[in-house]
Parts: structure tokens; C-alpha cells; sequence
């Protein structure tokens, strides 16, 4: 695990409250709506970067009953374990550098991420998190991928970030795992921070084929 980049998110949890955070959403429709639209409630969805986010509660409400929450911070998902209760207990809470886990092969139906992937600036931190989505989902399985927009921040938290259009994305994903995924789907959305500021994302969906 990277130990440098861990306690860099510890402290971004530790130090600010949840609502803060300038990724923070009250209700994370979009992501909702897309995790329904791709996966029933019955299959295995896990949210990649989870951290604080509030996704899992809402999938709970809307009945999902295999959730994973991945993210290198342990202080970001404490955050949603402490609110969720004992519905936490129903949750598969993941501390992990997702460039570095093995996950159990095809598991997954669904592979989601809001503004993880996107940190991702070296070439071989990405290859390995390419590898790792190839991996851990099925075929016929799909990824959300969500990323600043080539238009959106160079920066987040004090870290430089890699952007992203739908078309960008997807040839790195086929230059990194050729042929192993296709985009389906793709949508902008322009993200209202708490502090009123509004950052430019793009929304991907691939599906896994190979």
C-alpha cells in the first residue's frame, strides 16, 4: 500500500467534515440511477475511491444487497460505517490501493468510480488499476468511470489529476487491456461543489467483452 498516499486521505477525512469535501453529494443520483440501469439489485457492485461517499446508503434504500466499498483511506469509510449503523454490517468495507488488490475474479457485475481513477497520473498506476477492473469484473459486466472533464480542475485536494473525455478514456483503457472493454454510454456533468464552485465532469459506461 502506498503509505504516503494513505495518510494523505486519512488527513483530507480527519481534518474536514464530510460535507466539506468538495466531491460531496447529498444524493448521488446520477451514480444511482446508472448502477440501477446496469446492474440488478441482486448482483455484486463495488465502488471504487468509496471514502465518505454516501452512494452506498442510497443503494441500500434501493434495495442492492451485495455492496463492496473500496478506498486507501481507513478514515473515509469509517465515516460511512459510523453513519450507515448497523447497516454497515451488511457492507464489504475494503482498505486497499486498488492499483495493488487481487480481486476474486469475475465477481463483480458492476464497477463504479466517481473522481478515483482520475488521480491515477502515472502510466503504470494506471495500467495496474486497467488490470485490476479487467480482472475483478465479469464479462458482460460494466464500469462507471467518472473523471474531471478536459475542461474541468488540474487539481484536487492538493493533487495533480489526469482528465478526461469519453473518447480519451477509452483508448487508454483498449491501449492498456486491448479489446476488453466498450463504451456504451457517455454523458458531461458539470458538479456544484459546497463552496458554490461547479467542476466539469465526463461519465463513462464500458462494458466488459473480453
Amino acid at each position: 500500500m502506498d503509505t504516503t498516499a494513505k495518510a494523505h486521505w486519512d488527513q483530507v477525512y480527519g481534518n474536514r467534515d464530510e460535507a466539506e469535501l468538495t466531491w460531496f453529494e447529498e444524493m448521488p443520483e446520477i451514480s444511482a440511477s446508472l448502477i440501477s440501469a446496469y446492474a440488478k439489485p441482486d448482483a455484486h457492485v463495488i465502488d471504487i475511491g468509496a471514502g465518505a461517499s454516501r452512494l452506498v446508503d442510497l443503494l441500500i434504500t434501493r434495495g442492492y444487497q451485495r455492496l463492496h466499498c473500496l478506498d486507501l483511506s481507513q478514515a473515509g469509510l469509517d465515516v460511512s460505517r459510523a453513519r450507515l449503523g448497523d447497516k454497515a454490517q451488511s457492507v464489504d468495507w475494503i482498505v486497499a490501493d486498488v492499483t495493488r488488490w487481487t480481486p476474486d475474479p469475475g465477481l463483480y457485475a458492476l464497477w463504479h468510480d466517481r473522481a478515483a481513477f482520475h488521480f491515477l497520473t502515472d502510466p503504470d498506476q494506471r495500467a495496474a488499476y486497467v488490470a485490476v477492473m479487467a480482472a475483478a469484473l465479469q464479462i458482460g459486466g460494466h464500469a462507471v468511470i467518472m473523471s474531471f472533464a478536459l475542461d474541468g480542475p488540474e487539481r484536487c485536494s492538493g493533487l495533480p489529476v489526469q482528465r478526461y473525455d469519453p473518447a480519451t478514456l477509452a483508448a487508454m483503457l483498449d491501449a492498456q487491456a486491448p479489446g476488453a472493454f466498450a463504451l456504451v454510454a457517455s454523458q458531461m456533468h458539470a458538479h456544484h461543489t459546497p463552496s458554490a464552485n461547479t467542476q466539469a465532469f465526463q461519465i463513462s459506461v464500458f462494458r466488459r467483452v473480453g
